[in-house]
């Protein structure tokens, strides 16, 4: 019984730390429009979506294809989405290609591709992160604040 309890627990304490990320996924479901008020924008010839507050929101971001780059905003141990986040996303030449301000909690860009660094700030700390986007999968970036104290990936 021992030997049980020795091999379940490291599996339990795996399952316990993935619980909030999965419990931060979004169901796919039917998105009901008329509560979405969400649509395409383009800024320096880049498209994006930002928003997702509500299940409505959040679906509709997340049923859209073509976006290379996701990034996705939470804060604290239940990991609840928070918007107001300000973005950057800058080329490898250092020039600004797209300017968010107050952005989220979901943010879907179409870049070219090339490396990025994408520059986030909420309540004043700024976080720096560097992407390759290519012809590959999307590049998530999920960026998570305990509190006011950054975490994330």
């Amino acid at each position: 019984m021992k030997y049980v309890l020795s091999f379940m627990l490291p599996i339990a304490a795996v399952g316990a730390l993935m619980f909030p990320v999965m419990a931060r996924a979004t169901p796919a479901g039917p998105v009901d429009s008329t509560g979405v008020q969400i649509q395409q924008e383009q800024q320096n010839g880049i498209n994006y979506l930002s928003g997702g507050i509500g299940l409505d929101e959040s679906r509709f971001i997340q049923q859209n294809h073509g976006y290379n780059l996701r990034m996705s905003f939470s804060v604290g141990p239940a990991n609840e989405y928070i918007p107001y986040v300000d973005v950057v996303v800058q080329n490898a030449q250092g020039h600004t290609v797209l300017t968010l301000n107050q952005a989220g909690p979901l943010v879907y860009v179409q870049l070219p591709a090339g490396q990025y660094t994408v520059v986030t700030t909420r309540h004043g700390q700024e976080r720096r992160n560097t992407v390759d986007i290519g012809s590959g999968p999307a590049r998530e970036l999920n960026l998570h604040w305990s509190g006011d104290q950054y975490v994330g990936s």
